[in-house]
């Protein structure tokens, strides 16, 4: 039946083509037909090929209607193109290779074998590669964009020298940990602050104003002396006047105290040392003098002009003689301050408080600060709604070198921030809005950076790759690159590779800024990635949250928090979770438990442990049914051999077998263990020829746990 429609197919077709090539023709073939009426001269054989057939339509049913297939609209991919480009810059701009550009100009009039990535295209051959690629063109703007209008705010110009009233030095206490820095402070405050400490060391930096009985008002710093937070040290450096180094005269100058010494010049802040711990019967201020020579502090018993004052902190030894010598030092410098217009401040340390949100402890430098002043440091603004003292007491105004709490912060700001007052919370707005741009503007240049840097890489491994076919055409490259890369592509990838690297996933929370500031720089000296890849997910200040619990969970991490707190309930959900929670309020105490955490994860190392030592006197067959065994007639030199453990048979220096044995032999009788200066006969687990003079070692492998090599300094 197929056949049959072909064929009268085919005929229809030839038939259609000789009525409109010539009719007169075919109707003089055609004889008149015998009967009926007279036929029309029209041809007989028409026949239409797209015939359409009407059907008659049901009442009640609707219409086909042929809805057209709306096509989804592809985006195009944007190449940015000029009037006469080299081929190789037309190829940068598609983000491809110079061959798809000659594959684009196929079967067209430009000679392909003329060309080269150096080529210059015509504004029209350009166009038809973009559009032939499946892409659409737009023409490069050449204009260069505005700059924006830098909305930042600055600092005001320095002060006419007739608006400016003296002020009260800001001194800060530095020196080692363990020195009596604290205890110092505790005395010329007449307070316990040593006592509430964690661990007996400061951990924060506090600032105190203290009255002296003499009526002069000094504001102090306490920073921590701890090698992890050297940090703070430089802020309070940075924020001071005058700072006191001080130095235990029965421990002479340690680590700290050199690393003060450098801060204190970086800072171009003037030295007051104070030999601290004199009542001891094994001080020697001398020695602490001294010592402080190596590091170019010359004291004036030397000839220098630093003042040296001999005190005890616990007895409230010569304290006098200190804030005297102070005072005096302040004088000379002249400190002044001007307390009108707009406030200039720095922030010391920043914290979450749960009635207060987030509050900062700020040193301020120009100006009086008072309630509804709106403040900008960093990427936050405040207007301020509250001011306290370090005790607490709630203040309407501070001015030049007070150290106040500052409540009403939006977001909380760095430790180290400049405080900047403005004009309104319009100009607070524009100001964080302009500076979180800028960031992120440099963050972006800084991602742009590495991505270029990325993909210089790949292309000069693109361009190592091809350099040996470089002098072969670039259809001849194509086939051999596709022959070359034919297996390569063919194999599917594997959709998830087993990453084997050990790696600890950590979650920071402490109660402030500083704190968290001073943990990272820890974790910063992590040098022992090749052993176990340290990396922190999340850090952030205040207690710790189920939310965190939800992050180290799915990140399988660790929560390390330094004087922060955890409900009962977020501690339940950790135990239940199985996610570890160390809370510490010591800073070493945190360290070494992350040590020893880095330790558990990495695998025992495996160490050869020697039993004992026996020498081949003979060798010799014994039959075990059918078969012949060779056996070893041995000595037992050292230790004692054990069945149960390994065997090496060393000859020379080369080992000729290692395993397990058939059988231990004293005499005639099976034994489990043969000690020093006995004779045994052994035989191996697999064939083995011994020879006389051989030694054979008894051994058992041990793991040893594995410690990390990662030292912090402390």
């Amino acid at each position: 039946m197929n056949v049959m429609s072909s064929v009268m197919s085919s005929a229809m077709r030839a038939a259609r083509r000789v009525v409109h090539a010539d009719p007169a023709l075919l109707r003089s073939f055609l004889s008149p037909p015998l009967h009926g009426p007279a036929q029309s001269p029209a041809p007989l054989l028409a026949c239409h090929q797209n015939r359409k057939y009407a059907s008659k339509q049901v009442k009640g049913q609707k219409k086909e209607q042929k809805n057209p297939k709306v096509k989804a609209k592809v985006d195009k991919q944007e190449v940015e193109i000029s009037q006469r480009m080299m081929v190789s810059a037309l190829a940068e701009a598609m983000n491809r290779d110079c061959d798809h550009v000659f594959e684009a100009l196929l079967n067209t009039s430009v000679d392909l074998d003329s060309l080269d990535p150096d080529s210059v295209l015509d504004e029209n051959w350009i166009k038809e590669v973009v559009t032939r690629s499946g892409m659409k063109f737009k023409w490069a703007n050449l204009s260069e964009s505005k700059k924006r209008t830098n909305r930042d705010a600055h600092r005001r110009p320095p002060a006419d020298p007739s608006n400016l009233v003296s002020r009260p030095p800001v001194v800060t206490i530095m020196g080692h940990v363990d020195h009596g820095k604290t205890t110092l402070l505790d005395s010329l405050r007449k307070s316990q602050i040593v006592s509430m400490e964690a661990g007996g060391i400061t951990q924060h930096i506090g600032a105190f104003l203290v009255q002296l009985p003499t009526g002069e008002k000094i504001t102090f710093l306490d920073t921590p002396g701890h090698a992890a937070f050297s940090s703070m040290r430089a802020r309070g450096a940075s924020a001071t006047d005058i700072i006191i180094l001080v130095v235990a005269a029965d421990d002479g100058v340690m680590n700290q105290t050199v690393e003060s010494i450098q801060h204190a010049r970086r800072a171009k802040v003037p030295i007051i040392v104070a030999v601290n711990k004199c009542d001891k019967p094994q001080s020697d201020p001398d020695r602490v003098k001294r010592e402080l020579l190596a590091h170019d502090v010359v004291c004036e018993e030397f000839g220098g002009d630093i003042q040296t004052i001999h005190i005890s902190a616990l007895k409230g030894d010569n304290l006098l003689a200190l804030t005297e010598a102070t005072v005096a030092l302040a004088e000379v410098l002249e400190l002044k301050a001007e307390t009108s217009g707009l406030v200039e401040g720095f922030v010391i340390e920043s914290r979450t408080d749960k009635g207060k949100g987030p509050v900062t402890t700020t040193i301020v430098q120009r100006g009086t600060l008072k309630r509804g002043c709106v403040l900008v440091a960093g990427k936050s603004w405040a207007k301020v709604r509250l001011l306290f003292d370090e005790n607490g007491r709630a203040l309407m105004e501070a001015g030049p070198s007070c150290a106040v709490e500052v409540v009403g912060w939006k977001e909380l700001p760095s430790a180290g921030d400049v405080i900047l007052e403005v004009e309104s919370e319009q100009r607070a707005r524009e100001v964080v809005e302009w500076r979180s741009s800028e960031a992120e503007q440099l963050k972006l240049q800084e991602e742009q950076s590495a991505i270029e840097f990325k993909q210089e890489v790949h292309l000069q491994e693109y361009r190592r790759e091809r350099a040996e076919l470089s002098h072969l055409s670039w259809r001849k490259r194509k086939a051999a690159l596709y022959r070359a890369n034919k297996t390569k592509f063919s194999v599917r990838p594997s959709e998830r590779s087993q990453d084997e690297q050990l790696r600890l996933p950590l979650i920071i929370k402490g109660d402030v800024d500083g704190s968290v500031e001073a943990i990272l720089n820890i974790l910063d000296s992590y040098d022992a990635q090749q052993q176990c890849e340290l990396e922190v997910v999340h850090f952030g200040i205040g207690d710790v949250s189920e939310n965190d619990i939800n992050m180290a969970e799915t990140f399988a991490g660790s929560i390390y928090g330094f004087n922060v707190g955890a409900s009962r309930s977020v501690q339940q959900v950790a135990l239940k979770r199985g996610v570890p929670l160390n809370l510490h309020t010591v800073i070493y105490k945190l360290v070494d438990q992350l040590k020893e955490e880095l330790s558990n994860k990495l695998p025992p190392l495996v160490s050869e442990n020697v039993i004992g030592e026996a020498s081949v006197l003979a060798m010799f067959e014994v039959s075990v049914g059918k078969k012949k065994v060779p056996v070893a007639g041995c000595r037992v030199q050292k230790g004692q051999l054990e069945r149960r453990h390994t065997f090496r048979l060393i000859r020379g220096r080369d080992t000729v077998w290692e395993g397990s044995l058939l059988a231990l032999r004293h005499h005639k009788d099976d034994v489990q263990t043969v000690k020093t200066g006995m004779e045994c006969g052994l035989s191996a687990d697999e064939t083995v020829e011994f020879k006389p003079g051989d030694v054979i070692v008894c051994f058992e492998n041990v793991d040893c746990p594995q410690v990390t090599s990662w030292n912090p300094g402390f």
